[in-house]
Parts: C-alpha cells; sequence; structure tokens
C-alpha cells in the first residue's frame, strides 16, 4: 500500500504546488507594489520552496550538446547504440576524427538515473569517446520482459563490451564496481577477446567488511527476508510495468535524505534565504541539484535482494565465493590483462575507506605495474565522480591511467 500512498500525495499535491506557484508569482511580479516588502519576499520564497520540494521529478535529459577539444567548441550528440530491455548503451558522439580512448562509463543501478553522472561525462569528454549505461526505471518494463537480477546486470554488462570491442576502459561509478569486476573475471577467464584494457572503480563496496558505513550496518544488520518484506512492493497498476516486484526510488531517496538530515535542511534553509534575497544563481544551483537528486527510479526485486545479499550480507566476491548464475564461480584471479585503478573518498559515507581498494587484493594475478590507487582528501561519496575536486584531481589522474594502458 505503501507505493499507492506515494501516488496518491503526489497526486493530492499537484493543485496545491499549482497554487503555491501562482501566488509566488503573484507576489514576485513588478506590478505588485508590495513586491519588493520584506514580507513579501519572505512569503513567495515560502511558497516556491514549498513547490520546489514537493515537485515530481521524472528522468531528466543529459543535455550536453558540446564540449571543448583543443581549445574549440565541438557539438556532441547522444545517440542510443544498442537497446536491451533494463537498459541500453548510449554514446556521447563528439563531432570530432580524433582518435581518443574509448570509456564504458557504468552508472549505478541503486535509485537515481545514469544522468546523477552528467558532470563525470562531461569531465571525461575532452579527451574520451564515452559511452554509458542508460539504465530503466523498473516501472516501465512491462512483466512480459521477464526479470532481471544480479546475474542479468553481469550479462548486460558483457554485452556492452563485447560490443564495444577490446580497446575499451571500463568506469565503474559505486554500486557497479561489484558486477563490473565478475564480468571482467568471468571474460577473462574465457579469454574473451571483447575483454577491457582497464577498469576503473570509484567508491565501489567491493569489500563491506572493511569500515562498514550506515548503509553497510543496516544490510548486516537486517534478514533478507526483512527487506523483501520492509521495502519490496508491487508497481500500481497505470504504469507499464504494473505488478512488477520493485525496491522504489522514492524509498532510496527517503534514505539518502535520513543519513543527512541536518545538511537538506541546511541546503533548504540556505536556498530559503537566496530566494529572499534574490540570489538568482545560488538559488538555480541548489535547484539543479535537488532536481537531479530527488529524480529516482525503481529496481526489480529480485536484483536489490540479490545485491543485498551477495554484496553486503556475504561480501561473496571479496570472499572468493560469489557464483554466477548459482553454477560458476567468480575468479578474479583470472584477471591478468586488465589493468586496475580504485579511486577513493576520505569522507565517503556510503563505501568506507578501505572498501573500493580491496579490489587490488583479489586481482592476485595482475601485476603491480597494472594497479594504482588514489585517495582524493576531502571529499564525500558523491565528490568521488562529481565536482570540482573530481574535475581538478580524479579526472586528470584516471585520463593519466587510462592513457597508459591504452596501448
Amino acid at each position: 500500500m505503501l507505493y499507492q500512498f506515494n501516488e496518491l500525495q503526489r497526486l493530492a499535491l499537484t493543485p496545491v504546488r499549482m497554487a503555491a506557484q501562482l501566488q509566488s508569482q503573484i507576489l514576485r511580479s513588478p506590478f505588485n507594489p508590495l513586491s519588493e516588502t520584506p514580507q513579501a519576499r519572505t512569503l513567495a520564497a515560502a511558497y516556491e520552496l514549498f513547490s520546489e520540494t514537493t515537485q515530481y521529478h521524472g528522468k531528466p535529459a543529459f543535455g550536453l550538446y558540446e564540449t571543448v577539444i583543443d581549445g574549440k567548441s565541438v557539438p556532441v550528440a547522444e545517440q542510443i547504440v544498442l537497446r536491451l530491455p533494463f537498459g541500453q548503451l548510449k554514446r556521447f558522439n563528439r563531432e570530432t576524427k580524433r582518435k581518443d580512448p574509448k570509456i564504458l562509463m557504468v552508472a549505478p543501478m541503486s535509485g537515481h538515473f545514469a544522468t546523477l553522472l552528467r558532470g563525470t561525462v562531461e569531465a571525461m569528454m575532452p579527451e574520451h569517446d564515452v559511452y554509458i549505461t542508460d539504465w530503466r526505471d523498473a516501472s516501465s518494463v512491462p512483466l512480459s520482459e521477464g526479470r532481471f537480477d544480479l546475474d542479468d546486470y553481469i550479462d548486460y554488462l558483457r554485452k556492452f563490451m563485447e560490443y564495444l570491442g577490446p580497446d575499451t576502459h571500463v568506469m565503474a561509478v559505486c554500486q557497479p564496481g561489484v558486477p563490473v569486476l565478475a564480468a571482467i573475471a568471468l571474460m577473462s577467464e574465457d579469454k574473451d577477446p571483447n575483454t577491457p584494457k582497464s577498469m576503473t572503480l570509484m567508491g565501489s563496496p567491493i569489500d563491506t567488511r572493511r569500515h562498514p558505513t550506515v548503509p553497510c550496518k543496516l544490510a548486516m544488520d537486517h534478514s533478507l527476508d526483512w527487506f523483501e518484506r520492509t521495502v519490496i512492493y508491487h508497481v500500481p497498476v497505470g504504469y507499464p510495468g504494473a505488478f512488477r516486484r520493485v525496491y522504489p526510488g522514492f524509498l532510496q531517496l527517503g534514505g539518502f535524505v535520513s543519513m543527512n538530515l541536518e545538511r537538506h535542511m541546511d541546503a533548504h534553509l540556505q536556498q530559503f534565504n537566496h530566494l529572499i534575497e534574490g540570489d538568482g544563481d545560488s538559488a538555480e544551483k541548489h535547484r539543479e541539484f535537488y532536481s537531479e537528486y530527488n529524480a529516482v527510479m525503481d529496481l526489480t526485486a529480485e536484483y536489490y535482494l540479490q545485491t543485498i545479499e551477495t554484496v553486503f550480507q556475504k561480501q561473496s566476491l571479496a570472499k572468493g565465493e560469489m557464483m554466477y548464475r548459482g553454477t560458476r564461480l567468480v575468479d578474479t584471479g583470472a584477471i591478468e590483462k586488465t589493468a586496475l585503478m580504485t579511486v577513493e573518498g576520505e569522507l565517503d559515507d556510503i563505501s568506507g575507506i578501505g572498501q573500493t581498494v580491496a579490489a587490488h587484493d583479489l586481482c592476485v594475478n595482475l601485476p603491480d605495474s597494472m594497479k594504482t590507487h588514489y585517495e582524493q582528501k576531502g571529499v564525500g561519496h558523491y565528490g568521488v565522480f562529481n565536482g570540482s575536486r573530481f574535475r581538478k584531481h580524479i579526472a586528470p589522474r584516471i585520463g593519466k591511467f587510462i592513457k597508459k594502458h591504452n596501448n
């Protein structure tokens, strides 16, 4: 019933939100003689903030139409190069003849859309041919398309890598670190000619026993049955994926917000003050961030539950016990030719320090010359793949690592 209640609440708030928007516009109107009074500005800011915080956010657009190459602006066009039921492979095709290294950017399937990596894509485009996994909202996938679990996720990654060919560099942000490592291990063992040249794992829960964070402890303190009873719901009628069992995106968002409630409340308070002061630039930055942050998608129940069990409860990959399709052991020792880079953030409260670098211990047959690690001081989870420190310190190091192993 929780899913249905959330939908009813959203519909019920729609006319109230529209009224708040109208009131804000009236109070700010230049034809309103009271528009510049402190009372009118404060009330208008309150109406606008209410409208924004109750707004429903669908899948955002990447909106990346150009990049800068060799000091010149170059047009960029989004292209869907491979479609699958639960996700598609998207390319940011730059209008250039340069043959830059090819990156498969694996976006997390953890509640947010791939557009959360917009800044990551933007930072890497000038010197790389960027592709990204664009996962679909499970509520939009009809039941006739079947199930989608962690093993299917691994299969999708293999299909994407096979499509792109052997000269590919994989970049996994957060959650996909485990399935990326597993997929490359399977490809390496199979002597697949399309095994990528390198993989970069960023803020990934490879071994959640190391410095467990709040999400890790939550997963370990509750049974799988508890998660199934507590957070799994059926998609209501009216959606293409009606009756599919899912972990709703709004629950994931609620969990993220509750972890840092004081920080989010402070951000909204600052937004309120910016609106009163008429600071349009600061208000717009806040609006853009939360428009993206609040846009969430549902995950299939089987994928979510299998990830909870495999990654967070059993740490199967880290222990050398992960099974693919229940019959095949994932042997990370088979990785011998795919270079490895790991990136962690000093203040990461999602994937704690040490969880990502654990991948180096698993790739026992990979030469040290093909391994590198970087810890960025002063950043949390989001700062590992976005923001000023990512652009200034992390992205250049990843670019240098890729260039080194591109031959």
